[in-house]
């Protein structure tokens, strides 16, 4: 009771303390100018003549679009052990990260960046607090799914998962009822690390379960493989799921079922970069964008951002409805740096998002450049249609040469509970693409393409798929599309 009552009152005070809502442009400056000042001495710094940015004019003039690949010359010497490259000092750590644009990536985090990442965290449930007045929770069992917390030395860097990284930094008051133990964490192998938390969380009296939303389903279902309960039966308190990194539409229907009732939820968008929105509302759409975090935004029209010099806006020139590449400049030195992610604004008062997909996942064999928005709205209508049908994962890639008929875009999908009807459950895919991508419609009408085309495979394919790349559980993610049939042809062959 009392956590849950202080919890309150905490909740109040960090609402009060968020003033800079309403001064999201003027924020924004600041962050510029401070990221600025205090980097102008590094080697990054020295090299983009920091010292004579005046402006974001300026900056944009100095300072190129890039990626992890474009920073590598730099973040290589930070790897060694240099000092004083892209930020002042050595990082406190490096967060290990398998990029779908770069392969292994190790990202660094300062000691000025690290408490954003913590206390963002925090107030993604203060902020539910605050709204809801539910905090009950707080004084019930808190179950995180997430990477080992074991970290290793890299020059002097402890460096490990991000979510592991986090882990070392949970607030005291938490982690007396934080599952699962520091122990069971560590294992490596995520179905033994899975079978291991059950054991530890079957007769706990759990309130909030945290991770990734088709990791959270595979406990689920091992649980009620075990019991042959619902979740609600077992744990009847369950009343908060957090989530972030995947759309979570298409997996809300078989989440809630396995449940077996609605509870609410919370959205986190975190990064290793940054963490950069979180849902601070159960009644407005989309995530508050985290202004004040140690980040200053850019953001480059997604239709530009393979031109030779796209347009970077600020915050004060973003509109509504449209896709943004993000790009993020750091306070662990990070520079006009593109994580990868597609974001569209659905709220300038305050500064509201939606993830949207990746900028290098998308299908545009034939231009018609279908993106992952467009993919998961056109499976949440078909589920809509079809509501006796369950899946558990999908993706879809271009079939540019098909064996006869005319060329398509393959949706291979992972069925729990198959449709009863699986070629209207097609059609409904294609009807909906249809009427989200105008490019696509035409190719259709105009026989260049023929409809879309479903594979249906078995639930536990894609599970199977990332064990093989050892890519099982943690913070890893299927790609929801693809330009190619890498990934496709893979799947059809287990």
């Amino acid at each position: 009771m009392l956590k849950s009552t202080l919890a309150k009152v905490f909740a109040s005070y960090i609402a009060k303390q968020q003033r800079w809502i309403a001064a999201p442009a003027e924020t924004q400056k600041k962050v510029l100018k401070k990221l600025i000042s205090t980097a102008k001495l590094t080697t990054f710094g020295k090299d983009h003549h920091f010292a004579d940015i005046k402006t974001y004019q300026d900056f944009k003039t100095a300072v190129p679009l890039t990626d992890y690949e474009g920073l590598k010359p730099y973040m290589d010497l930070v790897l060694d052990g240099w000092a004083n490259i892209l930020w002042t000092g050595k990082p406190l750590y490096f967060a290990k990260t398998s990029g779908t644009t770069s392969g292994l990536k190790y990202i660094p985090l300062s000691k000025e960046s690290v408490p954003y990442h913590i206390n963002s965290a925090r107030n993604a449930l203060l902020a539910y607090i605050h709204e809801t007045g539910k905090s009950q929770f707080i004084d019930k069992n808190l179950i995180f799914l997430s990477g080992s917390p074991e970290l290793y030395q890299k020059s002097g860097v402890h460096t490990g998962r991000l979510s592991g990284i986090v882990n070392h930094h949970v607030p005291a008051y938490l982690r007396t009822n934080q599952l699962p133990t520091y122990q069971t964490n560590c294992i490596e192998d995520w179905e033994q690390k899975l079978d291991a938390i059950i054991a530890e969380t079957l007769r706990a009296d759990m309130s909030l379960i945290s991770g990734i939303p088709p990791w959270v389903q595979m406990y689920f279902d091992k649980i009620q493989a075990r019991t042959g309960k619902k979740i609600k039966d077992v744990f009847p308190n369950f009343s908060l799921f957090v989530y972030g990194g995947v759309n979570f539409e298409p997996y809300k229907a078989k989440l809630f079922e396995s449940i077996g009732k609605r509870i609410d939820s919370i959205e986190t968008y975190p990064a290793s970069e940054g963490f950069i929105a979180y849902q601070d509302s159960q009644r407005a759409e989309g995530l508050l964008l985290l202004l004040n975090n140690g980040i200053f935004y850019e953001f480059v029209p997604a239709h530009e951002y393979f031109n030779p010099q796209p347009r970077r806006l600020s915050i004060e020139e973003v509109e509504i409805g449209v896709n943004y590449a993000i790009i993020l400049n750091t306070n662990a030195g990070l520079w006009g740096y593109a994580i990868g992610d597609t974001v569209k604004f659905v709220s300038k008062n305050p500064y509201r998002i939606v993830v949207t997909g990746r900028i290098k996942h998308f299908i545009s064999a034939f231009g018609e450049h279908v993106i992952a928005e467009e993919v998961e709205k056109a499976m949440q209508y078909a589920l809509s249609q079809c509501p006796e049908a369950e899946i558990t994962e999908f993706t879809v890639a271009p079939q540019v040469a098909p064996k006869e008929g005319l060329p398509h875009h393959e949706w291979l999908v992972a069925f729990s509970k198959p449709p009863n009807n699986l070629p209207a459950f097609e059609s409904a895919l294609d009807k909906k693409l249809c009427e989200l991508n105008i490019y696509y419609k035409d190719l259709i009408v105009g026989n260049i393409l023929r409809p879309a085309r479903l594979v249906a495979l078995s639930a536990d394919t894609f599970i199977q798929y990332m064990k093989s790349e050892g890519k099982l559980g943690g913070q890893n993610k299927v790609p929801r599309l693809s330009n190619t049939r890498e990934l496709a042809d893979k799947l059809l062959k287990i």
